[in-house]
């Protein structure tokens, strides 16, 4: 891993949602001098989310292919 333990920290946060149903979240943080050693930096336009999340189904779809293939990443 390009990183060390102590550049890193992730969080994780479980709870019922809205609907009802379980969620969980997770974040992972890396230190920027750690990042900018890969030639990464938060000043760079790819470093920020620039539009909207795929839709609903794109999600759904894609968690029905992986627990029908297991360990088989999808065909292009």
């Amino acid at each position: 891993m390009p990183f060390a333990p102590e550049e890193m920290r992730s969080g994780l946060a479980c709870g019922i949602g809205p609907d009802g149903h379980w969620h969980g979240w997770f974040d992972v943080r890396v230190r920027a001098d750690a990042l900018r050693r890969l030639g990464l930096h938060p000043d760079q336009p790819a470093s920020e989310v620039t539009g909207d999340s795929p839709p609903g189904w794109w999600h759904a779809a894609a968690e029905r292919y992986a627990h029908r293939h297991p360990g088989r990443p999808p065909r292009e």
